[in-house]
């Protein structure tokens, strides 16, 4: 029977402290009652010493008091109930239902800080999601299984570039197996969560799309288990419907902020740049619930949005996130000033599963070589363009010249190809090709001969065919 205890011992901002508890667990769920029952909230234990619980109250502590509080301990963890339903519908940062159409009917409840996954058990990730955006599917691919973070920066498009990434999303064309996404967004403000809402429903992804909505007014701590929540329903939806997930987190930063806010609030010793120690830890228990697993059929990739405070990417959490994921996603500012739409600075993005998921049997098997060539030549564009404002474009060479030709037209149309386009893989490869005929033949030295000879000639003709045709 559960033990219900009147009053609190102190009230510091979102933490309360309660003394003389019993049998009190790590990571309990409490509930608390005001005004003779006509006010509940809830509450997570954070930390026990003796006989004294410190606990995080989601929706704040703000008209509670020492004296007239009761406070129940209900003997389990943070739990959300789950069912196929679940898809479509839109929930707050705990996993209360918002959109007005009712209570989830639960197949089953699931504690949401998981279930550690055996390394044994998992599976190398293989094949890769369309994102529909050229310059992540054909140089960045995203790889099922994979935890592929976009690093970003304040007032750069990230949120237009995630509610992208919702919409067009897919396994690929002739592909029977099911597909779904989870977005997670924490400490939004109302009009970005407008933005999202608005947009899944326009292009009616809202019916395949699980939305948590943790907004910038809402208390701080329902941030930390916003994360979590979404990815038990994506675990569920993943192992024991055998769907492929993709899960959306926008914005780590905000979730990592949250972190060093209570961590100042419970006193402890605070790490680089004030973040507690073990901030590192927590964003692995998040990002490591991504993958595939043994006998299972689904899967779940992850895409974490972060913004680096100052475009600092040595920032503790950028920095963190890197050693944890495989690869990055990077929007520059400078490609943003210029209106190219997504701004995404392709050298230092990678995919560092890109290899694996990618070629003959996946893609295309010409997918790796176009690749290098496309990352090889825009390396080269650069050294081109510091060369011209030494000594004047007038001055260089045919081939530099061709360089600065190619790298504008890479720029505007493989990168910047705007909110509203959706490119095949085999559209995004053909366009490659097109760029890269834009240099001298002999410059193509990252492809294999053998692929050089069979697509060089016959794409460039099929993009003329279709050039004329247009006209």
């Amino acid at each position: 029977m559960a033990i219900e205890y009147l009053g609190l011992s102190e009230i510091n901002g979102p933490l309360i402290a309660l003394e003389g508890v019993k049998d009190a667990a790590y990571d309990e769920i409490v509930e608390f009652s005001m005004n003779d029952g006509a006010e509940k909230r809830l509450g997570r234990i954070i930390e026990i010493y003796k006989d004294k619980a410190v606990i995080q109250v989601f929706e704040g502590s703000e008209g509670m008091s020492l004296s007239n509080t009761h406070t129940k301990l209900t003997g389990h963890p943070m739990e959300i109930a789950l069912s196929p339903d679940i898809l479509g519908r839109t929930f707050n940062g705990i996993g209360q239902p918002i959109d007005g159409l009712g209570p989830i009917v639960a197949e089953e409840k699931r504690d949401v800080n998981g279930k550690p996954l055996n390394p044994v058990s998992r599976e190398y990730p293989r094949n890769y999601i369309r994102t529909g955006i050229s310059a992540i599917d054909g140089l960045t691919t995203l790889i099922r299984g994979q935890k592929l973070p976009i690093f970003s920066g304040n007032g750069l498009p990230h949120d237009q570039l995630a509610a992208q990434i919702v919409n067009q999303s897919s396994l690929g064309d002739d592909v029977d197996e099911e597909f779904a996404v989870v977005f997670a967004a924490m400490g939004v403000k109302h009009d970005v969560a407008e933005f999202f809402q608005k947009t899944f429903e326009e292009s009616g992804a809202s019916e395949h799309v699980v939305m948590f909505l943790n907004l910038a007014n809402d208390p701080v701590v329902e941030r930390l288990i916003t994360p979590k929540v979404a990815l038990t329903v994506a675990e569920y939806l993943a192992y024991e419907k055998n769907m492929h997930i993709l899960v959306v987190l926008t914005d780590m930063t905000s979730f990592a902020e949250a972190m060093r806010e209570v961590s100042s609030s419970k006193g402890e010793i605070p790490s680089r740049k004030g973040y507690p120690g073990y901030l590192y830890s927590e964003l692995a228990t998040i990002y490591e619930r991504a993958g595939i697993v043994e006998g299972a059929k689904g899967s779940v990739t992850q895409i974490p949005i972060l913004t680096m405070p100052n475009d600092d990417i040595t920032h503790p959490i950028p920095d963190l996130t890197g050693y944890i994921t495989e690869g990055q996603i990077v929007l520059d500012r400078s490609l943003n000033g210029q209106s190219l739409y997504p701004p995404i600075n392709v050298l230092p993005s990678l995919s560092r599963l890109m290899k694996d998921g990618i070629g003959k049997g996946f893609t295309r098997e010409d997918h790796q070589d176009v690749a290098n060539q496309l990352f090889s030549s825009y390396a080269k564009v650069g050294d081109a363009r510091a060369l011209a404002s030494v000594i004047g474009e007038d001055e260089l060479s045919p081939t530099d010249k061709r360089y600065l030709e190619f790298g504008k037209a890479f720029e505007q149309q493989f990168v910047g190809q705007g909110p509203n386009v959706n490119r095949t893989i085999e559209e995004t490869l053909d366009l490659g090709w097109k760029l890269l005929h834009l240099l001298p033949k002999e410059e193509l030295d990252r492809i294999d001969t053998k692929i050089l000879e069979k697509y060089y000639d016959s794409v460039s003709l099929n993009n003329d065919e279709e050039d004329s045709d247009s006209l």
